[in-house]
């Protein structure tokens, strides 16, 4: 589910909550990334807290689908797969063809 979607499904938090658990600069900012004003996306560690805050219902690979993320077994984490870290040797790997 994209971050849109969640913010407008039935028992969501508010985007004011949302920017309340990530700590977020601003509901603007929230928005910017709901409605990808200006291809705009949030930071590596906003997509975490986000999916983090969410349950892991909006997940970093929709908010981020241009990184390469791995998951690492945590079941603490709200993922099933797990909590989320980026692959910089894949990262790497690929910039390098």
């Amino acid at each position: 589910m994209n971050l849109h979607e969640y913010l407008s499904s039935q028992g969501a938090l508010s985007v004011t909550e949302l920017r309340s658990r990530i700590g977020a600069g601003s509901d603007a900012q929230i928005r910017q990334w709901q409605h990808g004003y200006a291809d705009r996306k949030p930071s590596f560690e906003n997509c975490v807290a986000i999916e983090r805050a969410t349950g892991g219902v909006v997940t970093v690979e929709e908010l981020r689908p241009d990184e390469r993320w791995v998951r690492l077994p945590d079941a603490a984490w709200p993922h099933l797969d797990g909590r989320p870290v980026m692959d910089f040797a894949k990262l790497e790997a690929a910039a390098h063809g």
